[in-house]
Formats: C-alpha cells, structure tokens, sequence
C-alpha cells in the first residue's frame, strides 16, 4: 500500500500482531483541545498519585537500571516514517523490546513528508498516542495552552537517567532558554547530547592540499585565503570555490560554518531561526549588523581574487557538484557524508586521483567561535500526550521513556541494537557482526543489512540526540571525523540566547515580517558578494531592512524575551 503524505497508518506491533487503517492527516496548529489528568495548577509530582497507575512499573527505579515492566504493557507511539527506513513489523528493534522490556508498540506512523502537519492533526484531535516521536523545541508551543501535552516538567523526578544527564552535562540553562514556558513548566523532552557535533566545513581537494603543502587546519579566515590564492596560482584557469547549498539562501552552508567567527548569524543559522543574534544585553538583527557586512566582504573578496566562483550564490548543488568531482574546482561545502560518498563520485568520472578531506573552520575577526545551541536545541525530543497520565501503565511509561532516550544501556541498544546479533566488543570498542553495518560499506565493508532499513535501530525516532554521550555519537564515525569532531571542539561556544515566546498574535505578524526581512537580506548577500551590488550602498540596504519592518520585528522579540523573563522569575519566586 502507498502511503500519501500527511496520512497516517495504525499499526499494533508485537504479540497481538498487525492491524491498520488509514486516518486523515489535516493540519490544525490552531485547534487545541483539552483533557489532561495530570496535576493541576499549583501542584507538582510529588502529588500526583500513582495508583492504579502503576502497571508494569518497576518498583526500584535509578540511574543505570534497564527497564524491564514486571508484566507485558502496550504503549502507544505516534511515529514518523522515514521513508529510506520504512517501519516493519519484524524489525529486531521491536521484537528485541517485546522479549527484553516487555513492551509492544500500538503505532500510529506518519509518512515523514508531511509528518508534522499529521502530527498537529493528531495532537489537537485530543486524541494523540501517548508518546509523539520527532518534535524540536518551539513546535510543542500551540498546545500548550489546552492542556493537550504532559507538563513533563512535573514529572522528571520520576525519571533518573534524564535528571543525571541534565545535571552532569549542565543543561539546566539551556532548558530555561529553550523549553520552559511562562508557567515554569516545558512541555518537550529533549534529545540532548553530552558534546556539540559540527558537521560542516569546506571540504577541500586533500591531494591538492598535500601537493601544495597547505594546512587543513588553517588558523584565521585570512589565512585560509592566503592559501586558496595559492591554489589560485597553481591553477589559474580554475575557481579553487564554486559552491553549493545556496538554496534559497546563498551560499547558506559555507556563511552558517562562518559566521559565528564574524560574530554574527548567517545563512541556514539566519533563516533556520528568528533573525535576531543576543547581543548579551539585547537581541539586534544579525542581517543588519557591521560584523554580517564584514563577512560578506571577506567573500567578495574572494570573488574579487578570482577565487570563488560568484555562481555559488545560485547554481544547483548538482551543478557544484559535478564541478568538484570533475576537478574544476577544488573546495565545496560539505561534511563527512559528502567525504565518505566522493571516493566513489571521483572514481564515477575518471578523477582517480583525487581525495577530498573537510578543513577545521578556521577563527575569524570574533576569534575561533561555534554558534550557541546544539546539545540541546537543534535536536529532536519527543512530547508525551496528557492523556497519558490517565493510563494505567504511566508510571512504567515514564520509566521506558527514561531507559529508552536517557540511560547508557537504552542509548547503545538504540543505536547499536544487540550485543551478539549486531555488534561484538572487542575490548572498549563495539564492532559490527559480519551482517550488519551503519550504512553500505560504511565502516563494516561487504555487510548486507543496514541498521536503520533492516533493524529499526539507528532510527532519529527512538534515539535522542544520535545516542547522547560523548563516547556514544562518536562511535559510529569514521577517524578522520572524529579528528575533525575533536578539533572543533576547542573552539568556544557562544552562549545560549534567552527565550523570547511570542503570542499567537505577536507570532503571526512576527512571522511575516521574518518573511520579508529574509527576502530582502537573500537578495542582498548575493549580490553583495557577487559584486553586482556595492558594498558602498550598505546603509541603502539596511533602509530597506527597516522598510521590511526591522525594527518593529526586534522590539517584539526583545519585549517577549523581557516579558519571559519576568514571568520566569515570577514562577521562581512563587516556587521558593
């Protein structure tokens, strides 16, 4: 059966075999209904009784247990469908839960095109699964007010190996920043992770490099384009940058990796979140700031040199692409996927000599930065249903989701699978039985099933944050991505900004003026950067940002931000 997108299939998996029926997916952010059990106003977890609620659940419960319900319990999940991985029935996965666990699955899964307007539809039914995989931060907001998601806030304490990682890896701010509403509560569990993990940088033609005897480690901006004049040099009639992922913003990847050294947000950084960069004191409009014209004239500089290819700012990333791979030119936007998959893209055109390797990203005018964020927000967490609470086995629902999304031995099965079956130790280290690898011919060459398509494990929906700890998510990488991984880390992370919620009425006058703002900074950078604009006209172009509603925008964010802030301290106060 072909599933449409934003139609959802019923699945029970497990011992009671299979069922299915088809709903309608309708998108209905705006309609929220209400019906929650949970505690009311006032109260906290403590007083919320257990029983008659605690079917299955374990009696003792800590930090390093592995979940097992004392009796057969039948949770029910509503579950984006990856269409690279379809869900199957038989996955080890599942079958690995019913015989360890004691859990099966009812399932309601959503074709991942379209999964969040179904998932919308689900929630504002009244009527959702209890647990509501793949969900960021923010996208919980419309429900709250009607009571149809579990303050999970009120009951973490029943959820040891959450708290534990909260506090040793000191998310408590970013959970302030991120998830807490003006009520003192959040409403998301979060993916959260012991480490950032950067992912993109330039890849470059190693064997260039190494011909040329250049660093792939290059200290400052500046000197990454002392050495791309290098190149330049050694290849005159080439362009040592022609790049990709410039849609719709131009040259998003390379400007996102970049801009934090400027000390300022942009491409996917700008347009993937509301524009504003905190300051310390206030939030101001990155698009319009000195150190975002600063960035753009480091990249017409490379256009003036000849360097970068000024297409960058709109070709296809097919067409970036082909030119890397056919040795046009020698440095593109990407990460350790792109590097792994040009051995056989260079080989696919005759460019046999050719090796690709991703830079460090180099310090900038701001010093050597990453973007705030990224062990928490960013990263998929999953919502519980306040029906949930009215269930019989909730207790040992809270205790699955804890083993599950936030201890050690529930992070390894999800990623990992079982020991025996899809990996063996050796030592400290896990390496995959003869059948299984990550992906094809990733790191267990020959293997003839992946984990994700013929295992269910290694599935975004049943593992925070790409397995959490440090050890965990760099497990599975290739060496020379765990070399790039360490070097980045030692750059210093800008700080999470506050949270800034905005009314419904504010967000959606918000919403249009990030829309025209985002138009007119798209159309500016690339021309700004291809030279077709002057960067003498910058006072020109940020009369224009405010023609879009600039400042308007920002004192909405700033006010919330404040408004927040006072009603955080209020439910503080009220909680002391």
């Amino acid at each position: 059966m072909t599933q449409q997108s934003g139609a959802t299939t019923r699945r029970r998996l497990g011992r009671r075999g299979v069922t299915t029926a088809i709903v309608a997916g309708i998108a209905a952010t705006g309609l929220i209904l209400t019906g929650c059990s949970a505690p009311e106003d006032g109260d906290t977890a403590a007083d919320f009784d257990f029983t008659g609620k605690d079917v299955g659940a374990m009696e003792e419960w800590g930090v390093g247990d592995t979940f097992k319900a004392t009796e057969p319990v039948e949770f029910s999940m509503f579950y984006r469908d990856h269409e690279a991985y379809p869900m199957q029935e038989d996955w080890p996965f599942l079958t690995a839960l019913e015989e360890n666990q004691n859990v099966t699955f009812d399932v309601e899964a959503s074709p991942r095109v379209g999964y969040e307007d179904a998932r919308s539809a689900a929630i504002a039914s009244g009527d959702a699964p209890e647990i509501i995989t793949i969900a960021y931060p923010g996208q919980e907001t419309p429900f709250v007010a009607g009571g149809a998601l579990l303050p999970v806030s009120d009951f973490v304490q029943y959820m040891p190996n959450y708290q534990d990682k909260i506090e040793k890896w000191g998310l408590e701010a970013d959970i302030d920043a991120v998830l807490r509403k003006d009520d003192g509560k959040y409403y998301l569990l979060p993916g959260v992770s012991e480490i950032v993990v950067p992912q993109y940088s330039y890849v470059v033609r190693k064997d260039i490099w190494e011909e040329l005897g250049l660093s792939l480690e290059p200290e400052t901006f500046d000197e990454f384009a002392e050495d791309l004049q290098k190149v330049k040099k050694a290849y005159p009639d080439k362009f040592v940058i022609s790049d990709q992922a410039s849609d719709p913003d131009p040259m998003g990847g390379a400007l996102n990796f970049a801009a934090p050294n400027f000390g300022t947000q942009a491409g996917w950084g700008l347009s993937a979140g509301t524009g504003a960069w905190w300051t310390g004191d206030e939030f101001v409009y990155a698009g319009a700031t000195d150190e975002y014209r600063e960035l753009l004239e480091y990249y017409h500089g490379l256009v003036e040199d000849g360097v970068l290819d000024p297409a960058s700012v709109t070709q296809t990333d097919d067409e970036a692409k082909a030119r890397f791979y056919n040795g046009d030119s020698f440095v593109i936007t990407g990460n350790d996927q792109f590097v792994a998959s040009s051995v056989t893209s260079f080989k696919e055109v005759g460019n046999t000599e050719a090796e690709a390797a991703l830079i460090r990203v180099p310090a900038g005018p701001a010093g050597d930065k990453l973007a705030s964020g990224g062990r928490l927000d960013g990263l998929p967490g999953l919502m519980i249903s306040a029906k949930a609470a009215e269930q019989e086995h909730f207790k040992a629902l809270l205790q699955f989701i804890d083993w599950l999304y936030y201890s050690d031995s529930g992070l390894e099965f999800a990623k990992w699978g079982v020991e025996g079956l899809t990996f063996e130790r050796d030592g400290d280290t896990r390496v995959f039985t003869a059948d299984w690898d990550r992906a094809k011919d990733l790191l267990n060459p020959g293997a003839t099933k992946i984990l994700n398509v013929d295992g269910g494990f290694a599935n975004g929906a049943f593992m925070s944050a790409e397995g959490g700890t440090e050890e965990l998510r760099t497990s599975m990488m290739l060496p020379e991505t765990k070399d790039f991984v360490s070097s980045m880390l030692t750059k210093e992370q800008f700080a999470t900004a506050p949270a800034a919620p905005l009314t419904e009425l504010e967000n959606e006058q918000a919403g249009l003026q990030k829309t025209a703002l985002l138009d007119v900074v798209r159309a500016a950078t690339a021309a700004f950067i291809t030279g077709d604009r002057s960067l003498d006209e910058w006072d020109d172009y940020v009369a224009e940002l405010e023609a879009a509603g600039m400042t308007d925008y920002i004192d909405t964010i700033n006010g919330a931000q404040q408004r927040q802030a006072e009603a955080l301290a209020d439910a503080g106060s009220k909680k002391d």
